[in-house]
């Protein structure tokens, strides 16, 4: 099983910090390993550098995108996708500042969100703690000055 969380991040953050994601992870991984007055503090870190997630536009965008697709349903707000040919599944469930996404078995259940998810926002971030892996849906181009 794979398991994500989507942050959005503040543009100005997710430019600044291109080619560097690494630090965001580090700010992630303390944040859930933190006790006590730690957590509060790397809190208000994190609140810092993420934006809240437009929730009424991501649903719209779920439901606009997978409503006719094989596999896909809703219970209790949680969207799932099934692809029954080869064994996989994906479920997301949107919180007010972050998406939580776990998989199971071939990444293409896992990427029908990703994709949907790419066009909504440019600067999601997806962070796996339990793998150490961390990436932009949508990679930043880097502006080049002449």
């Amino acid at each position: 099983m794979r398991s994500y969380q989507l942050y959005l991040i503040e543009d100005e953050f997710a430019s600044h910090y291109f080619g560097r994601e690494r630090m965001f992870y580090q700010l992630f991984l303390e944040y859930s390993q933190a006790n006590h007055d730690l957590k509060s503090i790397i809190a208000k870190q994190v609140k810092f550098v993420t934006k809240a997630i437009p929730v009424l536009r991501i649903h719209q965008l779920l439901h606009q995108q997978l409503s006719k697709a094989k596999g896909f349903h809703v219970e209790n707000g949680i969207y799932i996708y099934e692809n029954k040919s080869n064994n996989s599944s994906a479920t997301l469930k949107v919180h007010e500042r972050w998406l939580e996404l776990e998989s199971h078995g071939q990444v293409d259940a896992e990427t029908v969100f990703f994709e949907i998810l790419r066009k909504c926002e440019s600067s999601f971030l997806a962070i796996d703690l339990e793998s150490n892996k961390y990436g932009w849906l949508k990679p930043i181009k880097e502006r080049k000055y002449v």
